[in-house]
């Protein structure tokens, strides 16, 4: 019987639609299903959720099956998700968040660039380099499906350090045109369109309706028209070009000429303009939600006891397909139907101006050949530069991780946009410092 592993299982609403997907895809529905978490108590919730899916949805064809040996649920896979999160909210999202802020540098989401990416890079590249020499033993052959954030650092300590298949996948990709036409109640018939770039910093390079330009419509409608929530018109609530919760990306895009994929809220973080603490009526003027990722989690937290009646203890729960990437890819690869998506993957010249050694996202198809990225070619000017001040930092985050170096820290710390336009030399030294002794043993030895 082939074999899906999903590592970090506990993710449960994730578990469901990835794996979902999958057992609903009739090429994947006898499938072996190994779920693997370090937590029993979220690992045999998304058990019972996944085993009642499977009979409602499946006619219980697949196997699903619960490992506590990280192994063993490898072993033999065909595929295998990545969806851990090291650390959790508490401690490790609450250090990311509040040893910063001690020094005055404020941070949104925390996950992918700046000081909060980095350090959660910092925990989780030893995890995945486990997980890599556990694959090369048991499943080498796997193609490792990553989810986990931050994803451009982790897909590339994967791919510079281990010989597993890796792609990386985001939301933000696929999200991205539909939001900001949906945003902006414009029509999203006859569109075809073009992204390139790095995770959470890929730019919507072209977009046409019908074959005509759709950016000066975009950028006019931006500028003079309502504007809706993600969920359209007639969910509730407008705003003005003034004062909505997408202003970061509206006047990236104003002053930039392109439309980013990732949200404002991780946007505000990523550059030197947005939050500044000499600054503070920028918070008000963005809309910008400082310590965002926290109160989510605090949300997610308080709320998963009644989420999980409708999930976990719903003996009736059925599946419909979701707009997750890794059930069309598995399916394109094991039957040969092309499925196209937006992929994290190793420049291989896929985009001329950012370097070899980088992690950038781009179109891919998939099919009975595996998976072939497209190439973008040249990015405009500003937009390679502003992916450059992202990927050094990257590169040197990864470096740290591979070498043990504390060096590499300090120089992807102060080369961070953000952190080095707020904080001096030394006060990133001691940031960096108090961060590395507050993790504890959340990290390994650096030198």
């Amino acid at each position: 019987m082939d074999k899906i592993t999903f590592l970090g299982a506990g993710s449960t609403v994730f578990a469901e639609n990835v794996l979902g997907d999958c057992m609903t895809t009739d090429c994947l529905r006898e499938y072996e299903y190994a779920l693997f978490d370090i937590d029993p108590v979220r690992l045999e919730e998304s058990y019972m959720m996944l085993s009642n899916i499977n009979r409602n949805s499946n006619g219980g064809r697949a196997n699903i099956v619960k490992y506590t040996d990280r192994k063993e649920a490898l072993r033999g896979a065909k595929y295998v998700v990545n969806a851990i999160q090291v650390g959790g909210y508490e401690p490790c999202t609450v250090i990311d968040f509040e040893v910063p802020k001690k020094y005055g540098l404020r941070q949104t989401i925390g996950d992918t660039h700046g000081i909060g990416g980095i350090f959660r890079a910092l925990r989780t590249i030893p995890v995945m380099l486990d997980f890599a020499a556990d694959m090369d033993e048991v499943c080498p052959d796997a193609l490792f499906i990553n989810y986990t954030n931050p994803m451009s650092m982790l897909t590339l300590a994967m791919n510079r350090a281990t010989d597993i298949k890796t792609i990386g996948l985001c939301h933000s990709h696929q999200e991205c045109v539909p939001r900001l036409l949906t945003m902006l109640d414009l029509p999203q018939d006859g569109l075809n369109y073009r992204i390139g770039g790095i995770n959470h910093q890929a730019w919507l390079l072209e977009i046409t309706r019908n074959g005509k330009d759709y950016y000066p419509e975009i950028k006019r409608r931006s500028k003079e028209a309502p504007i809706y929530s993600y969920l359209g018109k007639d969910s509730g609530g407008t705003a003005t070009p003034e004062s909505h919760k997408d202003m970061v990306r509206f006047e990236m895009m104003h002053t930039f000429g392109y439309y980013v994929t990732e949200s404002s809220e991780h946007n505000a973080e990523y550059y030197p303009w947005f939050i500044k603490k000499d600054h503070p009526e920028l918070i008000e003027r963005y809309n910008i939600p400082l310590d965002e990722y926290p109160r989510r989690c605090v949300c997610q937290i308080e709320q998963w006891n009644e989420q999980a009646k409708s999930l976990v203890h719903n003996a009736k729960l059925t599946h419909e397909k979701s707009n997750e990437y890794a059930s069309g890819i598995i399916e394109a690869i094991e039957t040969g139907k092309p499925f196209s998506f937006g992929g994290n993957v190793m420049n291989t010249g896929l985009i001329d101006n950012l370097p070899s050694d980088c992690v950038v996202e781009v179109t891919c198809l998939a099919n009975e050949g595996g998976i072939r990225p497209c190439h973008i070619g040249a990015l405009p000017h500003q937009l390679a530069a502003m992916n450059m001040a992202h990927v050094g930092v990257h590169q040197l985050t990864v470096d740290a991780a591979l070498t043990l170096k504390k060096d590499y820290i300090y120089q992807a710390a102060m080369l961070d946009p953000h952190t080095g336009s707020e904080l001096t030399i030394d006060e990133i030294r001691s940031l960096v410092d108090d961060l590395i002794e507050a993790h504890g043993n959340w990290l390994p030895k650096y030198r």
